[in-house]
């Protein structure tokens, strides 16, 4: 868009999954952002209207996933670039169409400013999967919503729609789905006019009041490394992957339900 301004789109496959291509890519691009003197603010959005980020490929290989080389903040490579983006001298805002859960709803909680459209829905899915959310979104949401609201959020496992997430606190404000874009553009090109010292230095004192402990994200990490796959929970995905489960159309568009119905 401009030195000060960029704009992300996120586009991987018919849902928006989070891979481990993925992750290595955002950490190259938190890099970019860190490291450009002009960056004021940075809009992330997705090429797929139904999906923002639909969650973690769970079909990924997680013994690369767990033995990649730690990023600069001797963090594995997933909590490393979630813990960068949140610190990053820009701000980041989130403008949210689709579906942002699991792993989308854990990047969208570390960007600065969340805008939705009218039938985003965000969650938590992972304890349906029998797992600890494992990018420390118990730690984001606590902050944001409060600590009954989060308990709700990450233990009950639901879809959360725009309407209930704007409510909570979840995300900062509910537009239009014809609206979202031209809003967020129009508020992002306003921080990219102001000064990037003014801008930057006053994230950092934002930063410093909500900041999160490295050693959080390596919790929550291990939380899920501990939890996931387990077998007593392997009949259960088997059950989801044959609902359709990361398939486009199915339960991923009722996600939030369909991980409560156990056979």
């Amino acid at each position: 868009m401009s030195p000060s301004y960029w704009k992300v789109t996120f586009e991987n496959g018919p849902i928006n999954l989070i891979d481990l291509d993925t992750v290595e890519q955002l950490g190259d691009l938190v890099t970019r952002m860190e490291q450009d003197p002009d960056l004021t603010v940075v809009v992330f959005q997705s090429a797929n209207p139904d999906f923002f980020m639909a969650h973690f490929d769970l079909r990924s290989d997680m013994q690369r996933f767990y033995t990649t080389a730690p990023g600069p903040t001797g963090l594995l490579p997933y909590p490393d670039s979630l813990l960068r983006l949140s610190r990053v001298p820009a701000v980041t805002i989130s403008a949210i169409k689709g579906r942002a859960r699991g792993a989308g709803s854990e990047f969208v909680l570390n960007t600065d400013i969340r805008f939705v459209g009218s039938n985003a829905i965000l969650g938590q899915p992972e304890v349906g999967f029998g797992a600890v959310p494992g990018g420390n979104p118990m730690g984001r949401l606590a902050e944001l919503v409060g600590r009954g609201r989060a308990m709700e959020i990450v233990v009950g496992g639901d879809d959360f729609p725009a309407q209930l997430a704007a409510e909570y606190g979840y995300v900062n404000r509910i537009l239009p789905e014809d609206e979202l874009d031209d809003f967020v553009d129009t508020f992002a090109r306003r921080i990219a006019g102001f000064d990037k010292t003014a801008v930057s230095g006053t994230k950092e004192f934002v930063d410093a009041a909500t900041a999160i402990p490295a050693g959080d994200y390596a919790a929550a990490l291990a939380a899920i490394r501990r939890t996931g796959g387990r077998p007593e929970n392997a009949d259960h995905v088997r059950s989801l992957f044959e609902l359709g489960l990361q398939q486009p159309d199915g339960i991923e568009l009722d996600l939030g339900k369909h991980v409560a119905e156990r056979l």
